[in-house]
């Protein structure tokens, strides 16, 4: 049961990381107006970007023995990842 829970964190923490990477990157680097940045945010223009973030905590949960929430980590990545090229067909 604790290694489905695990599972579980590292997904939501995935997903969550992925957010505020979108979310950092946008403020940070995008020159754009405020409904160019939604729209583009929709089109996941910065999605891979915001996911660049995922591969510092999976590296966190790797360090402190967490495997599991490693796992969701990578589970999230990888989702996101499909979504990303199936938009861009």
């Amino acid at each position: 049961m604790n290694n489905k829970k695990d599972l579980v964190i590292g997904f939501i923490s995935g997903i969550i990381c992925t957010c505020v990477g979108v979310f950092l990157y946008i403020i940070m680097f995008s020159k754009l107006g405020t409904k160019d940045i939604v729209s583009h945010a929709l089109q996941f223009k910065f999605v891979s970007r915001g996911a660049l973030l995922n591969l510092g905590l999976f590296f966190l949960f790797l360090n402190r023995k967490q495997d599991e929430k490693a796992k969701g980590v990578l589970i999230a990545t990888l989702i996101i990842g499909l979504i990303f090229i199936i938009n861009r067909l």
